[in-house]
């Protein structure tokens, strides 16, 4: 079975952005569309925009299709800045041929306010089959996380150091593997089902350690579970 690319994957870091359309209030009417903006400056320009008076009719759209007109963005800004936004996921499984044991870690950064928060959790898991089977169960434990925060209907970043489930979730890579392909069937249900607008990252591993740290620390038996606020200097 050939995997085909997914619909609402993508390449590059991405916050959240906006489109503004406009229609032109004058002798000749006309109609504009901005640039991809992002979410927090909006606003700044729909006011210089305004003050024109030139204005006839103004909406704003999402990257997922969603639209609203003036009033209804600026209420959702201020929901928005109150939940998890800015998402960015760090994955990483680990496999012991010898038992059988696997261990997958996850690392969730996300702003909520002004404030940037991080989950860090691990899992050791039975019945997996080999190190690319803990990589695909590290990346969907990644979206149970996404959907206890109440993550929805943005777009979030994913990034590990496995090619392998990488490029074939997004198809660069065809997929014959059954057991892989039930994984990427699960995974996409779960993306489609949240709304997540998925930018996909191939790491180093020297670029992965948070994650590969609790992933082999759920093969020697610590369960790591935490979120909280972080500052500058527990990111470094």
């Amino acid at each position: 079975m050939f995997v085909q690319p997914h619909p609402i994957l993508f390449e590059g870091e991405m916050n959240m952005q906006a489109k503004i359309n406009w229609k032109y209030k004058g002798v000749y009417p006309a109609e504009f569309q901005s640039d991809w903006i992002p979410f927090d400056k909006v606003e700044v320009i729909i006011n210089d925009l305004i003050k024109t008076g030139r204005v006839a009719e103004l909406s704003i759209e999402d990257e997922m299709g969603s639209k609203w007109n003036q009033k209804e963005f600026l209420k959702l800004q201020q929901k928005v800045e109150q939940e998890p936004h800015d998402v960015i996921v760090y994955f990483d499984g680990g496999f012991k041929k010898d038992d059988g044991i696997s261990g997958v870690g996850v690392a969730v950064y996300y702003k909520k306010g002004k404030e940037q928060w991080r989950v860090r959790e691990n899992e050791r898991l039975l019945q997996l089959e080999s190190n690319n089977e803990a990589e695909y169960a590290a990346l969907y434990t990644s979206l149970n996380i996404l959907e206890e925060l109440g993550v929805s209907s943005i777009p979030c970043t994913f990034k590990g150091d496995s090619q392998v489930v990488l490029n074939q979730l997004t198809g660069e890579w065809p997929c014959f593997d059954e057991v892989f392909n039930k994984w990427l069937d699960k995974i996409e249900e779960k993306m489609k089902r949240l709304r997540i607008k998925a930018n996909v990252e191939v790491i180093s591993r020297n670029h992965n350690k948070e994650a590969d740290k609790l992933a082999q620390q759920a093969l020697d038996g610590i369960k790591v579970h935490s979120n909280g606020m972080i500052n500058k200097s527990d990111e470094d």
